[in-house]
């Protein structure tokens, strides 16, 4: 079981890459002929040059959601009572707080930096391994960073759209962030694998488990094209992330850049005329 999820994981990081090379070469082929159809010319403007292979993907991943992680999702919380359940969802969060604390640093945002690793430190200590959020009792607000908004901070474009095997909707920026932010995961370094394994399965079927009530709502709202439901939605989401909940950053004015014209001369006001006083009778 190890032996195949470790080479599940290697396929994927592999079709990741070659995928992306692929990408440079379609693009570079459809610039050179110039030879482009109404689909292709709809699949650029939504940013996803790789939708017949990503349609492939997103039924994979429909049919293994529909059929492996959401029967046992709903077993898990039928099973396991909320209190517990609220405990691993915590101890699982706490785990991505180093990510979280890295990447608000890196954006600039010390005070978060701070706050996040006060939240690490207070959970795993006095939250005992992070399975009682006591951070958040105190004060210490929980963030949502990871490395592909941190590219996105800086001006890095997200590419092309992916639909990732078992990982779901992302694209060339956040696939690469998924990476790095798992370097800062700290079950990707215990000696025991075996146990690191078993870590994921078990924050993957939370995480589903917490998502019922949302994927139901999903098959409600998708309508006829749950897949471009789906892009658009992680693409808007995104955007919002990187800018904090607000607006994509306005462009700079370029004026202010330039040299101060001289004024152009006003006109003098005309002096006021008095009006003559009616005529006597009229």
């Amino acid at each position: 079981m190890k032996a195949l999820l470790g080479a599940l994981a290697r396929a994927s990081l592999v079709f990741f890459f070659v995928l992306s090379a692929a990408g440079c070469a379609t693009t570079r082929e459809a610039t050179t002929t110039g030879d482009a159809g109404p689909p292709a010319e709809e699949a650029r403007g939504a940013n996803d040059p790789f939708e017949p292979v990503n349609r492939a993907i997103y039924v994979f991943n429909d049919k293994l959601d529909r059929y492996v992680m959401k029967p046992v999702a709903k077993g898990y919380r039928a099973v396991v009572p909320s209190p517990v359940r609220k405990g691993v969802t915590n101890f699982f969060s706490n785990l991505r707080e180093p990510a979280v604390m890295v990447n608000s640093a890196l954006q600039g945002k010390f005070v978060n930096a701070a706050s996040d690793l006060g939240r690490f430190v207070t959970n795993t200590t006095l939250g005992i391994f992070g399975i009682f959020d006591v951070a958040t009792h105190i004060g210490l607000e929980r963030h949502n960073e990871d490395l592909g908004q941190t590219l996105g901070f800086w001006g890095v474009g997200e590419g092309p759209y992916l639909v990732l095997p078992f990982f779901g909707p992302s694209n060339i920026r956040d696939g690469i962030g998924l990476y790095g932010d798992q370097q800062l995961y700290p079950p990707a370094h215990m000696e025991e694998q075996s146990t690191a394994w078993k870590l994921y399965a078990t924050e993957a079927v939370d995480t589903r488990a917490r998502l019922l009530d949302a994927g139901d709502i999903l098959e409600q709202a998708a309508g006829e094209d749950p897949y471009v439901f789906v892009r658009e939605a992680y693409r808007q989401r995104r955007r919002s992330l990187i800018s904090d909940g607000g607006a994509a950053p306005a462009p700079i004015d370029q004026s202010i850049f330039e040299e101060d014209q001289p004024a152009a001369p006003s006109r003098p006001k005309p002096p006021d005329v008095p009006r003559p006083a009616p005529a006597p009778g009229s």
